[in-house]
């Protein structure tokens, strides 16, 4: 399969009218997303990561919506991504966002074990914990945990409510049926004093079927009540930088992607 930084710049104009931040991607960062595509999907052979093994899908699928979480993002923020998988979208969001501190967290051994290879090769800080978001978060701190194709809203606010005290937010990436989540979420009494916004909502470009049109997806903001100030916006904490490391936590270490 084709994986040059020139084809992937094609595919990237191809879309950029649908999404202007895709125009603003710079060379040395089209070079290094060029180089995470051929390193996920050389592990893709070996380990199921992801379905999106070509420029077109990666861009249209995974660069659209990381691209869309960074919107909301704050600058300098400490973000966890939880269940990173195949690195969408934390691996990404550290390559287009440098001036982030992003850790990634992925309880699969074999996944986390191709998430320290990749981020070692690119040469990103970042740590990556290699078990459960809910073990790890009681000894590190985060502005935000990211979330995308990890569990329905029920079950990430079941894991994640009794860590609240950990981060601020949480910013999930969900399709349509986000609405059918969030009634299951309150039936379970999940959102008893949490609070809910969906902060955008955004078309998949060029996903449509002979029976569907292009696939919606939104970004929805989740954090308890008190974290929220009067005019509803989130009240985010200087965190200090993690001094107690967790178990099982691998940093490859390297310069790229900011000095976090």
């Amino acid at each position: 399969m084709e994986t040059s930084p020139a084809v992937l710049t094609e595919v990237i104009a191809q879309y950029s009218s649908y999404v202007p931040e895709l125009a603003k991607i710079d060379e040395a960062q089209i070079e290094m997303l060029a180089q995470y595509c051929r390193l996920a999907w050389d592990w893709n052979e070996k380990i199921n990561l992801t379905r999106h093994t070509d420029f077109d899908m990666f861009v249209k699928r995974d660069l659209v919506d990381t691209l869309a979480l960074a919107r909301h993002i704050n600058p300098k923020e400490r973000v966890m991504d939880v269940g990173s998988g195949g690195g969408v979208p934390g691996v990404l969001l550290k390559i287009l966002r440098p001036d982030l501190h992003i850790d990634l967290c992925e309880s699969v051994n074999k996944k986390a074990n191709c998430l320290v290879d990749i981020v070692a090769q690119l040469e990103l800080r970042c740590d990556v914990y290699i078990g459960r978001a809910e073990d790890v978060l009681p000894d590190v701190r985060y502005n935000t945990l990211t979330f995308r194709a990890v569990a329905k809203m029920a079950k990430i606010l079941e894991w994640m409510r009794p860590q609240m005290n950990s981060f601020d937010r949480m910013l999930l990436i969900k399709g349509p049926s986000w609405v059918e989540e969030r009634g299951e979420a309150r039936h379970y009494g999940m959102m008893t004093n949490m609070a809910l916004r969906k902060l955008e909502e955004y078309t998949l470009p060029n996903t449509a079927t002979a029976t569907q049109p292009d696939a919606v997806s939104v970004i929805l903001q989740i954090c308890h009540k008190t974290r929220l100030n009067e005019d509803g916006s989130v009240s985010f904490t200087q965190w200090e930088r993690n001094t107690q490391r967790p178990r099982r936590r691998q940093r490859p270490g390297g310069n790229k992607g900011g000095e976090n």
